[in-house]
């Protein structure tokens, strides 16, 4: 299946959305927080993909070069991982 790539990162967007949006806490860490590190490892395994796969095989992952592609999930991915193991919990 040529989209299997992208609906299995679609899939985990769509989860971390889902608890970032629906759960209140999990495992003591507030759910957005638990939500955004879901999408930024989606985002990472995009990355991964894109790299390591042929552009037949990509699917709708590829949108420029090869390189390009990468820079931009990598980037995208590992903000979204710091930001969420980053900014405090708050509500003390």
């Amino acid at each position: 299946m040529k989209q299997l790539p992208t609906l299995t990162v679609l899939a985990l967007i769509v989860a971390g959305l889902l608890v970032g949006a629906l759960a209140s806490d999990v495992g003591g860490t507030p759910g957005w927080k638990v939500g955004g590190f879901i999408i930024g490892l989606a985002l990472l395994l995009a990355a991964g993909l894109r790299l390591t796969l042929r552009e037949r095989q990509a699917g709708f992952l590829v949108v420029r070069s090869r390189g390009f592609d990468a820079a931009v999930l990598l980037t995208l991915g590992f903000a979204l991982v710091a930001l969420a193991n980053t900014i405090p919990e708050g509500g003390g």
